[in-house]
């Protein structure tokens, strides 16, 4: 029993480097989620419409759009640590700005600060990319995920509460204080794993294949299946609060609590299915099982009756994320040689920053000016394209032994 307990342990703190950067992202989550339970009453409160809330949580991401990739690129150059700083710096900002806001515009401001500093999960990426050999990889990704079901259980239900007592403001100072503790996380016990002796090793070794991301077909393809994938996500979850709202007539603290009961079955499931399943049916067919999960329930989510039949498929869509994001951010790492971990990555979270600009427009769009059953219609077709994409086989097999290679150097 001894020698089994052991084994456990080395595998959970297999890759020590990482744990700080566990708490950095989970404490960064909590405070975006915090904001979810917010929007249609936030609407409500500066009288807008809320489509034009949905532009308002979709400023933030056209920002992370064109910035996450630049900064995913320079921690490349420069290293990952100064990088991530930086970006949790703006975050700062962004949220003490949220807090004191009295304005729509001001909230707008706040969100475009945030977005351009917003390269925390295009660098957190790349540092297990960097510290993780391809075929663990794929687990590692995944604890991002962990990261968000966990920020799920408290965030939402955080942020819901803390509005219904002191409006932006508490979620706001509360947000901005969690990111003053993520940046002395960082400071003080996160290892820089691109340090310059790296870069320079890695930028003078000469690679057998050298394929611009552009031209890298393993590369392309899993990034369109990433970037349909996303889209349709978050659609669905960025115009939840609305849907909950306008169909069943909830308020805030009620979302926030809907939420956090579905993130502690979401850690129910992600701690006990997950690593069965991706260990019997292998990371690929776990991508398209997923994506037919997501498919289902997308398909089915329009047209929920009661909080009891949209609460199950919140429960579907969470076990269908956990099925497939890590194991997508997995196959995307390893698409690519070592020196381009950076870049790779903050072009995959800067399609997640595109679909979280189109996902709250098109969401509140939908639900503002159409039934709810149109949601349906929309998601599920853009589900449908990557659940066919992924039918199609794909070998990641050219840069995992270049990885590999040139990590033993």
């Amino acid at each position: 029993m001894l020698n089994d307990n052991t084994s456990k342990n080395r595998k959970i703190f297999k890759y020590p480097a990482l744990s700080p950067l566990w708490i950095a992202v989970f404490i960064d989550i909590i405070g975006f989620s915090m904001i979810l339970p917010m929007g249609p009453f936030i609407a409500k409160q500066f009288n807008i419409h809320i489509f034009i809330m949905g532009l308002v949580f979709s400023v933030n991401a056209v920002f992370s759009f064109f910035f996450g990739p630049i900064l995913g690129k320079l921690s490349d150059k420069y290293g990952r640590k100064p990088l991530l700083l930086i970006s949790q710096f703006g975050t700062f900002l962004g949220f003490v700005l949220f807090a004191f806001s009295n304005s729509i515009w001001m909230i707008i401001i706040s969100r475009i600060i945030d977005g351009i500093f917003g390269g925390n999960f295009p660098i957190a990426k790349a540092i297990i990319g960097d510290e993780v050999p391809p075929k663990e990889r794929g687990i590692q990704m995944a604890n991002i995920g962990v990261a968000h079901v966990l920020a799920s259980l408290i965030g939402p239900a955080i942020g819901g509460t803390l509005f219904s007592f002191g409006g932006v403001l508490l979620p706001g100072l509360f947000a901005a204080g969690m990111s003053v503790f993520t940046m002395i996380i960082t400071i003080f016990i996160l290892e820089e794993t691109w340090s310059e002796s790296k870069r320079q090793v890695h930028h003078e070794a000469p690679l057998k294949i050298d394929i611009k991301i552009r031209k890298n077909k393993n590369a392309m393809f899993i990034l369109a299946v990433w970037g349909f994938h996303t889209a349709s996500f978050m659609i669905v979850m960025s115009s939840f609060s609305f849907f909950a709202e306008i169909v069943f007539g909830i308020e805030s603290y009620e979302i926030g609590i809907l939420l956090m009961i579905a993130g502690i079955l979401r850690a129910i499931v992600r701690f006990t299915l997950f690593k069965p399943t991706i260990k019997r049916l292998g990371e690929s067919n776990a991508i398209k099982l997923g994506l037919g999960f997501f498919l289902v329930a997308f398909l089915l989510i329009g047209f929920s009756i009661n909080i009891i039949m949209l609460f199950a498929l919140l429960l579907v869509i969470s076990f269908a994320a956990s099925l497939t994001r890590g194991p997508m951010n997995s196959k995307i790492s390893q698409s690519v040689s070592p020196r381009e971990q950076g870049k790779i990555n903050g072009l995959s979270s800067g399609l997640d920053s595109f679909a979280q600009i189109i996902g709250p427009l098109t969401g509140t769009f939908i639900l503002g000016f159409f039934q709810p059953f149109f949601l349906s219609f929309v998601v599920g077709s853009i589900a449908l394209i990557p659940f066919l994409m992924v039918l199609k086989t794909v070998k990641f097999k050219k840069f995992q032994s270049i990885n590999s290679e040139l990590r033993e150097k």
